[in-house]
């Protein structure tokens, strides 16, 4: 008798590497799959032969399904196929609406299980050195996205701007210059910003500056979606520590 269920899994950041094992154990247990736009296509060679692949990716401007459409299709493949593994960039439970797709398969009786990834709020800031946190700069981080449901800017962006945490701020750029007057807007103009798309994957591209010049900088560097934003202090020790680490590399070649 076939058995249904669903596996939500991360599948990191961009590069196929940052995945962890028991996501491609899940995938290689999948019947179906279900990705995102975020997805290294990589990653559904480890799922077998037999498996039902869809994309069901979601970007600023254009979704291939609605995410209504996504929860009706992840029922219909789970007792189709059987087990279902649905594909998420990142972590599916940071801004990946895991909660609607857990509660639309388990009304229809389908059990569901959960495997963590490795979000882009963290792994990209740490691939180019910039560290959320540091002892005596940044005492903590928030992470938020840009914009809510509605296209208005999160309350979040305007309470993070007052703090002197680091803000990693998520599907924003088609926000980019409102958000960055926020943080003006509070008299942190100066603040250092880092913009970073496609991140962690041969692609990627990096701008730098602060709040009041940041856009400018991106607009001029053809900078687009994916990418996260990260404001603080923090951004400036990208520099010194990418320099520690060539500084040492250097060493041991000799």
């Amino acid at each position: 008798m076939l058995q249904s269920s669903l596996s939500l899994v991360g599948a990191g950041p961009g590069d196929p590497e940052m995945i962890t094992l028991k996501a491609i154990r899940t995938l290689q247990r999948a019947d179906a799959i279900l990705y995102d736009a975020l997805v290294n296509p990589e990653l559904l060679e480890y799922a077998p032969a037999h498996a039902y692949r869809q994309f069901v990716g979601k970007r600023y401007g254009c979704h291939a399904l609605s995410q209504q459409e996504i929860n009706a299709l992840i029922v219909e493949c789970a007792r189709q196929y059987g087990h279902v593994v649905r594909l998420k960039g990142g972590d599916p439970f940071v801004f990946g609406r895991a909660v609607e797709e857990i509660e639309a398969a388990r009304e229809a009786g389908i059990p569901v299980t959960v495997v963590p990834g490795i979000s882009s709020a963290l792994a990209v800031a740490a691939s180019r050195m910039i560290p959320l946190t540091c002892r005596g700069i940044a005492e903590s981080f928030w992470i938020t996205t840009g914009t809510t449901r509605s296209g208005d800017i999160s309350e979040d962006v305007h309470l993070a701007a007052r703090s002197t945490a680091t803000v990693v701020i998520l599907m924003a750029m088609s926000r980019l210059g409102a958000i960055m007057q926020i943080f003006c807007d509070q008299g942190r103009g100066d603040v250092p910003v880092a913009i970073i798309q496609n991140g962690t994957t041969p692609q990627e591209k990096i701008v730098t500056g602060t709040a009041a010049d940041i856009t400018a900088r991106a607009e001029a560097a053809g900078m687009g979606n994916p990418a996260i934003i990260i404001a603080g202090e923090v951004v400036k020790l990208k520099a010194a520590m990418e320099n520690i680490v060539y500084t040492a590399a250097s060493y041991e070649e000799k």
